[in-house]
C-alpha cells in the first residue's frame, strides 16, 4: 500500500481501470496529419481525442475513464472498438488544438483548387447553372475557412475587395494589412450575399451602405463581428471587424503601460471629478485603455455609464449606451440622458463636436469624472484641438486631469528576432546610441513579417500648474509641447526608441508610428 502513496492522479486512474497513461498525445499519428475522426465541438466539449488506428482498433485519449457514456458515444460513431489511454486534461486540450488548428496551407490550397476548378469551367463554356453557381455549400465552407484562419492567425479585420477579374480577400493583422487569398470573380456574389445573410442584412440592397453585427462560436468562445457594407465600381466591399474578447488585454495593469506612467495614470483615474483624455488614430486601442481604466476603479458604490459608437465590449456592472443616429441618439443628446441617471463616471466614446465637449467639459465641473477619446497625434495637441471647437481656455485649464497619447507597435517575433548593427542614420532619427538593435527576419511564426503581436507606447501629460498657465496664456501645441517637455513629459517617439533598445519592436516600427 506504501507504493500507492506517492502516485500521481493519472496514475490512480490507470492501475483502478487498467488503462495506460499517456504523457504526450501531440505526437500521436492522428494529431501529426491532422487526422480528425470526430467533429471538434464533440472532442471540445468531452475531453477526448482519437490518437491512431490500430489493429482495426480506435485508440482513443481521454482525460475521464469513469465517463463510460462517451466511449460508448465514440464508438457509435466511429462504428469501431476503442482502446483507451488515459491524458491529464490539459495536455488533452494541447493536443485537440493542434489537431484541428488549420493550417495556413489548407486555406491556400482550397482558393487554388477554387482557381483551377473556375479555369476549368470557363474553359469548356461561358455558360453555367445557375442554381449549381448558387449553391450554398461550397460558399459556406470557403467564408467558415476565411473566418476560421483570420481568427486563428489573430486578425483584426477581414476585408473583401472585389477586383475586376477576381475578389481579394485581406487581413489586418497586428495593425497592418496582408494580401491572404483571391477568390474567382465568380463567387464574389454569393460570398457576399452570404455574408449579408448571415449579418441581417439588406441582400437586395446593393446601392446603400450598410452594417450589421454577426456572432459565432469558435471553440466554445463566443466571437462577435461587426459588419460593414459599401458600395463600390466593382461589387460591393465588405470589411468584418473581429471583435475577440479572448483577445483583449483588459486591466490597466496589462496594457504595457511604463511603471512611472501606470502610477500616475492609476492616481489620476481614482479623482472624483475632472476628464481624462486618450488620444491617438484608429486602431490604436484607445478604446481598450478607457475600459482598462473604468474596470480598474469601478465597484459597487459607484455608478459607471458609457456611450459608444459602437458597444464593442460588454463589460459587467456599468450601464452602456450605443449611440443610434437613426433615432437621433447622438454622443450629446445621450449624455444629456445619462446626466439624469446619477452617474459617478462617464465614459464617451469620442469627442467629434463642440456639442459634446461642452457637455463633457460641464460634467467634469460637476462633480463626475469623464473619460473619453480625441483624434489628435500627440497629448499637447488635444487641448489645441479643443480650443478650435469652441471650449474656452479657462475652462479647459480647470476640467482637464491629463491627456494620454498612445500607439501601438508592432513587437519582433520572437522566433526569429536577430541582432543588426544599425546605420548612423538609423539611430540619429530617434536620437539613439547603440551599437546592436533587433529585427525579424522572417518565419513561419510570424508569416514571414518578421513581427508577431502587439504593445503600445504612451505619453501622458499631467495638467499641472505650469501648463495650466500656458493653456490660459495660448493653446498651442508647440508651446504647450515644449512646457511639458521642459517638465519631463516623455513623447512617444522617446517611448519608442527605448522599446527599440531593449529589443520589443524595431526603429522603423516606431518611425511608422510616431512620425
Amino acid at each position: 500500500m506504501a507504493s500507492h502513496l506517492f502516485e500521481t492522479e493519472g496514475e490512480k486512474l490507470s492501475r483502478q481501470f487498467g488503462i495506460p497513461v499517456l504523457s504526450d498525445p501531440s505526437s500521436a499519428n492522428f494529431v501529426v496529419e491532422k487526422v480528425r475522426k470526430l467533429p471538434y465541438s464533440f472532442v471540445k466539449q468531452h475531453a477526448v481525442l482519437p490518437l491512431d488506428e490500430r489493429e482495426g482498433k480506435l485508440i482513443l485519449a481521454i482525460s475521464d475513464p469513469k465517463n463510460l457514456d462517451v466511449i460508448q458515444e465514440v464508438r457509435s460513431l466511429t462504428s469501431m472498438e476503442v482502446e483507451e489511454v488515459y491524458c491529464e486534461k490539459p495536455r488533452l486540450d494541447e493536443a485537440i488544438e493542434r489537431c484541428y488548428h488549420q493550417d495556413e496551407k489548407e486555406a491556400n490550397a482550397y482558393f487554388e483548387n477554387l482557381k483551377n476548378e473556375s479555369e476549368e469551367t470557363h474553359e469548356e463554356s461561358d455558360e453555367y447553372d445557375l442554381l449549381e453557381q448558387q449553391s450554398d455549400a461550397p460558399v459556406i465552407r470557403m467564408l467558415n475557412m476565411i473566418i476560421l484562419e483570420a481568427v486563428q492567425q489573430g486578425a483584426s479585420d477581414i476585408h473583401f475587395e472585389p477586383q475586376e477579374e477576381e475578389m481579394r480577400i485581406r487581413y489586418r493583422i497586428d495593425g497592418v494589412l496582408l494580401e491572404r487569398h483571391a477568390s474567382p470573380r465568380e463567387f464574389q456574389i454569393q460570398l457576399i450575399t452570404r455574408i449579408k445573410v448571415m449579418a441581417k442584412l439588406d441582400i437586395a440592397e446593393h446601392r446603400l451602405p450598410q452594417d450589421g453585427r454577426v456572432k459565432l462560436k469558435l471553440g466554445g468562445r463566443a466571437i462577435d463581428f461587426r459588419v460593414s457594407s459599401v458600395p463600390i465600381a466593382y461589387g460591393e466591399r465588405i470589411v468584418m471587424r473581429i471583435l475577440d474578447k479572448s483577445n483583449v488585454i483588459m486591466g490597466i495593469d496589462n496594457i504595457g503601460m511604463p511603471e512611472i506612467a501606470l502610477k500616475k495614470f492609476k492616481k489620476i483615474i481614482k479623482q472624483n471629478q475632472g476628464i481624462i483624455l486618450v488620444t491617438g488614430p484608429t486602431g490604436s486601442g484607445k478604446t481598450t485603455t478607457l475600459y482598462s481604466a473604468i474596470s480598474e476603479i469601478n465597484s459597487s458604490e459607484i455608478n459607471v455609464m458609457t456611450i459608444e459608437d459602437p458597444i464593442e465590449y460588454k463589460l459587467p456592472g456599468m450601464a452602456q449606451i450605443g449611440v443610434n443616429p437613426k433615432i437621433k441618439l447622438s454622443f450629446a443628446a445621450g449624455l444629456r440622458h445619462i446626466l439624469r441617471q446619477d452617474p459617478d463616471v462617464i465614459m464617451i466614446g469620442e469627442i467629434r463636436d463642440r456639442e459634446t465637449a461642452e457637455i463633457a467639459i460641464q460634467s467634469s465641473l460637476t462633480g463626475h469624472l469623464v473619460l473619453s477619446t480625441l483624434h489628435t497625434n500627440d497629448a499637447p495637441s488635444a487641448m489645441t484641438r479643443l480650443v478650435d471647437m469652441g471650449i474656452e481656455p479657462y475652462l479647459l485649464s480647470s476640467s482637464v486631469l491629463a491627456v494620454l497619447a498612445q500607439r501601438l507597435v508592432r513587437k519582433i517575433c520572437d522566433h526569429c528576432k536577430t541582432p543588426y548593427e544599425p546605420t548612423p542614420e538609423e539611430l540619429e532619427e530617434l536620437g539613439l546610441d547603440a551599437k546592436h538593435l533587433y529585427r525579424g527576419e522572417g518565419c513561419t511564426a510570424c508569416f514571414g513579417s518578421g513581427y508577431k503581436g502587439r504593445c503600445g507606447i504612451y505619453e501622458l501629460m499631467e495638467v499641472t500648474a505650469p501648463i495650466k498657465q500656458q493653456i490660459l496664456k495660448s493653446a498651442d501645441a508647440t508651446a504647450l509641447r515644449q512646457v511639458a517637455h521642459d517638465h519631463k513629459l516623455h513623447s512617444l517617439k522617446e517611448e519608442g526608441a527605448q522599446l527599440a533598445i531593449k529589443g520589443v519592436t524595431t526603429l522603423a516600427e516606431v518611425l511608422r508610428v510616431s512620425r
